[in-house]
């Protein structure tokens, strides 16, 4: 079947689905209860007509998830918190977890910079003091910059809470699989599905990594001495690596086999670190997290609209009986 759109993301004990303009929030919280919220999906650069364009909307999509991912993860940790201040102000609560989260994203971007971009450049400088050649010298910076990122998969992957967290992105994937073979969303069959996606995050990553080994080889034969200039310019292509690689990922999406479905194996094979098997209780959540945003009956009789109506929902935006 065509590709069902929906997008998601693990959180603690839970699972954030995306479904067009709005997103759920599904948590399995300490007393076994499942509680989903619902909440209007809005791009933190507002809504204009560039931002759908190609190459342009795939660095808009990787900023928005970052916001949005971040925000889910505060809120699924929140229930998992040991004490829970009372909410004397809550504008001012309001104002504080906005600028925490903002912040988050903005330390989460300079890290992953640092870490996959800069420190590859600066690490293989050794090979220079072996010799001149610029293909010798790109290739080696090619070779740190995916070893550090599958190293750094393998280290937080041995995490046990992470493990948990890979456990619900495995129940994620199973679900989108679920309704895109075709099948009625149910535990039995949402748990007999791949918990492999091509549009995994995971692959997309990976095709960060890929492009940006392209792009950086192109900079390393620019007639550029000066190394400051050599980073910069990593840093300032890195919008261009994101939207290249957002629209092969969407491209994969969509397409089946051929040179497309072989180019996407080695994100898959990647997914088998970044995904872990769920119990059937995970699954419960992602099914809820789905049918919050996505009304999988009508897409699979072949419909057109696949929203769900916000009947059903409280002032707050939590799903009710």
């Amino acid at each position: 079947m065509k590709s069902s759109n929906i997008g998601g993301q693990a959180v603690m004990e839970g699972i954030m689905m995306r479904h067009g303009d709005v997103y759920s929030v599904g948590v399995r919280k300490p007393d076994g209860e499942i509680e989903v919220k619902i909440e209007d999906y809005k791009s933190v650069f507002g809504k204009h007509k560039w931002m759908k364009w190609p190459l342009l909307r795939g660095v808009v999509s990787f900023v928005d998830s970052l916001v949005v991912g971040t925000k889910c993860l505060m809120y699924s940790a929140s229930f998992y918190e040991e004490e829970e201040e009372e909410e004397k102000d809550q504008k001012k609560n309001q104002r504080a977890e906005d600028l925490l989260m903002y912040g988050t994203v903005f330390v989460s971007l300079i890290l992953s910079i640092g870490l996959f971009m800069v420190l590859p450049y600066w690490v293989s400088q050794a090979v220079k003091m072996f010799t001149k050649s610029d293909m010798a010298f790109a290739v080696s910076e090619a070779l740190v910059r995916i070893g550090i990122f599958i190293a750094y998969l393998i280290l937080i992957s041995k995490m046990k809470d992470i493990q948990r967290v890979f456990m619900y992105h495995g129940a994620e994937h199973k679900c989108i699989n679920c309704v895109e073979n075709g099948w009625e969303l149910n535990v039995e069959n949402v748990m007999k599905s791949s918990r492999q996606h091509k549009r995994c995050g995971t692959s997309f990553l990976l095709f960060v990594m890929v492009v940006s080994v392209i792009v950086h080889f192109g900079i390393t034969l620019l007639p550029i001495e000066e190394k400051w200039l050599q980073v910069l310019l990593r840093i300032a292509l890195l919008p261009l690596v994101a939207g290249i690689s957002y629209e092969f990922i969407r491209l994969a999406g969509n397409s089946d086999g051929g040179v497309i479905g072989l180019l996407s194996k080695p994100g898959l094979a990647l997914q088998k670190l970044t995904t872990r098997e769920p119990d059937p209780d995970m699954a419960e959540v992602a099914i809820q997290a789905v049918e919050a945003v996505f009304n999988w009956r009508a897409y699979l009789a072949g419909q057109e609209d696949t929203s769900v109506p916000r009947e059903g929902l409280d002032k707050s935006g939590e799903l009710s009986a």
